[in-house]
């Protein structure tokens, strides 16, 4: 269970960026977080993860709050996938034992590179992990930094706009493994995105954001035409296609 309450921040001379968000979230759920530019999305995300130290609040996980904790704490309970993957000149292999790292004392150990293989299984990277990053394609280097992640064994998986640089089958991939993930590891995973059938294609839950607060808060019912306008400021139909509902843009 991740449970947020009251968590406000600012950027040093800037308006406030969240004001008061308040949610709860069960384990093993996949929450969207959406909303548009400005309105706080990715600023809460690194706040949850300590990139960012929020005013005040609070952001428990099974009980702990994570606020209190060093970042090395933090890495052990959550992994934080960015937006942008390195094109680096490192291998795949090398670039998941980085999600070790919160766990190591004087080097890896036979079990690290247990885990390591197993995350890399899990997403079919087997195959090229002695390929460096910069050789793989987008989609391809976004499943590494899964891979990265998961091997930092986390109760919470943040992913900040993963899926914006990827083509349409990617990005369908992508979220499937999220999903896999959380049913099948009992993983959480907060996601922010922009694309709202995307959100309601693999989510089972979604948080919209308006101005650094708490617009509503649910299931996929909480997305209708008024949800809509209201925090995009167009006009949008909610429609059941082939049992899923979709959002049509008038």
């Amino acid at each position: 269970m991740l449970e947020v309450k009251e968590l406000r921040f600012h950027y040093p001379g800037g308006p406030q960026v969240l004001q008061s968000v308040s949610f709860e979230l069960e384990a093993g759920k996949f929450l969207a977080v959406l909303g548009n530019n400005g309105a706080g999305k990715s600023t809460m995300l690194k706040c949850f993860n300590k990139i960012l130290s929020p005013d005040s609040g609070s952001v428990r996980l099974e009980g702990e709050e994570l606020l209190n904790m060093t970042t090395r704490e933090v890495a052990r309970r959550s992994a934080f996938v960015a937006q942008t993957v390195p094109e680096t000149q490192m291998t795949v292999h090398d670039m998941v034992m980085l999600g070790r790292r919160p766990y190591m004392t004087w080097g890896f150990t036979e079990k690290d590179h247990e885990i390591v293989h197993e995350a890399m299984e899990s997403l079919q990277l087997m195959q090229m992990r002695g390929r460096y990053l910069n050789e793989l394609s987008g989609g391809e280097r976004q499943k590494v930094m899964l891979a990265r992640a998961l091997a930092q064994q986390p109760k919470l998986l943040l992913l900040d706009e993963p899926t914006s640089n990827l083509d349409i089958r990617n990005q369908y991939q992508v979220l499937e493994i999220v999903r896999g993930i959380c049913e099948g590891e009992g993983i959480t995973a907060i996601v922010v995105m922009h694309d709202l059938n995307l959100a309601l294609r693999f989510c089972d839950r979604l948080l919209l954001l308006q101005d650094g607060e708490v617009y509503r808060y649910g299931g996929q019912e909480i997305l209708d035409r008024q949800a809509v306008r209201e925090v995009y400021g167009i006009d949008g139909e909610v429609a059941e296609v082939r049992g899923r509902r979709v959002i049509l843009v008038d």
